[in-house]
C-alpha cells in the first residue's frame, strides 16, 4: 500500500470532526441545559418584578404617610417652596465652590500628615518611642474630640492668642481643624493597611539587602495604599460633608449662604436646596467607592493582590 492510499484509509477510519476540509459539529446544548437557563431568566424576570412592585407599593405608602398627615400643607411651604429654593440655588451654589476647594485642599494634607502619622506609630526600636507616643496621643486625642469642638477651639482660640504672623482668615483656620481632625482617623486607616502586610514580606525584602527605610518606602507601603483605598475614599466622602461645618466660623460657603437666606425670609427651604446639593455630590463619590471596594474585593479573590 503507498503512502496516499494508507492516509486515505486513515482519514475514512477518522471522526469527520478531524478530517482535513470538514466542519466540525456545531455544539447544541442539551435540553435539561436549555430548561436550566429558561428558568434562570424566568427567575430573574419573577425576582425583578417583585422587587419593583415593592418598592413602589413601599413609596406609595410614605407619600400618601406624608402628603396626608396634619401638617404636611406648612411643611411644604416652610420647606419645600419653590420660589424660595429657586433664589438660593444661585448664591448656595456660589458658596458651594468654597466647599469643594476645601475639600481639594483639605483632603490632599489629611492625606500626607495622616501617612506621616501612621509611619511614626509603626516606627520600630527604643529610639522612636517618643515619637510613637506622640503620634499615638495626636490619633487618640483628635480622634476622641468631636469635630465642631475642634473647630470652635481653633477658629477662635487662636486668633485669641494674637500671635504675631498667624492668620485669622476663618476659611483657613476651619481648614486647619479639619485637616487636625480628618488626619487622626486616616492615619488609623493607614497604619491599619501597614500592619496588615505580612511580616514575611519586611523579611524577604531584608533578605534580598533592602535596608530599613527602603524596605518601607519600596515593598511595605505600596501594598498598604492598595488595601486601604475603599476606607479611604469613605474618609474623603464624609470630609466633603462636613467641609460645610466651617460656616461655624463665619465663612461664607454653601450652608451659611442658605442660613443668611432663611434668616430674610424666615423659610427654610434653602437648607434643603444646601442639603440636597451636598447629596447630589456625595451620591457619586459613594458609588464610586463600592466600585472600587468590589474590584479590589475580585483581584484579591484572583490572587492579583498580595
Amino acid at each position: 500500500m503507498s503512502a496516499g492510499e494508507a492516509a486515505a484509509a486513515g482519514a475514512g477510519d477518522a471522526p469527520p470532526s478531524l478530517v482535513k476540509g470538514t466542519a466540525p459539529d456545531a455544539y447544541s446544548p442539551s435540553a435539561r441545559r436549555l430548561e436550566r437557563e429558561r428558568f434562570k431568566r424566568a427567575r430573574a424576570r419573577r425576582a425583578t418584578a417583585v422587587a419593583a412592585s415593592s418598592t413602589l407599593i413601599t413609596g406609595a405608602v410614605l407619600f400618601l404617610a406624608v402628603v396626608n398627615s396634619p401638617g404636611w400643607p406648612r411643611t411644604r411651604e416652610t420647606f419645600l417652596n419653590g420660589h424660595y429654593a429657586r433664589e438660593a440655588l444661585p448664591q448656595v451654589l456660589e458658596g458651594l465652590w468654597l466647599n469643594l476647594r476645601l475639600l481639594a485642599v483639605c483632603g490632599a494634607a489629611v492625606l500626607v500628615l495622616g501617612l506621616l502619622i501612621a509611619v511614626a506609630r509603626t516606627l520600630r526600636g527604643p529610639v522612636f518611642f517618643p515619637l510613637r507616643a506622640l503620634a499615638t496621643a495626636y490619633t487618640d486625642f483628635f480622634r476622641g474630640l468631636p469635630l465642631v469642638i475642634c473647630l470652635l477651639m481653633v477658629v477662635f482660640g487662636v486668633p485669641a492668642l494674637r500671635l504675631q504672623g498667624v492668620t485669622t482668615d476663618p476659611v483657613l483656620l476651619g481648614g486647619t481643624a479639619l485637616v487636625l481632625t480628618y488626619s487622626a482617623y486616616v492615619a488609623e486607616v493607614f497604619r491599619a493597611g501597614i500592619e496588615s502586610v505580612h511580616p514575611s514580606q519586611r523579611a524577604a525584602a531584608r533578605s534580598l539587602g533592602l535596608s530599613a527605610r527602603q524596605t518601607l518606602r519600596f515593598v511595605i507601603l505600596p501594598q498598604a495604599v492598595r488595601r486601604v483605598v475603599p476606607p479611604l475614599l469613605n474618609d474623603l466622602v464624609s470630609l466633603q460633608k462636613d467641609t460645610g461645618l466651617v460656616s461655624i466660623a463665619g465663612a461664607v460657603d454653601a450652608v451659611y449662604a442658605a442660613q443668611i437666606l432663611a434668616s430674610k425670609s424666615f423659610n427654610y427651604t434653602p437648607y434643603v436646596v444646601a442639603g440636597l446639593i451636598f447629596v447630589a455630590l456625595t451620591i457619586p463619590m459613594t458609588r464610586f467607592t463600592d466600585w472600587v471596594t468590589a474590584r479590589t474585593d475580585r483581584r484579591r479573590a484572583q490572587g492579583g493582590i498580595v
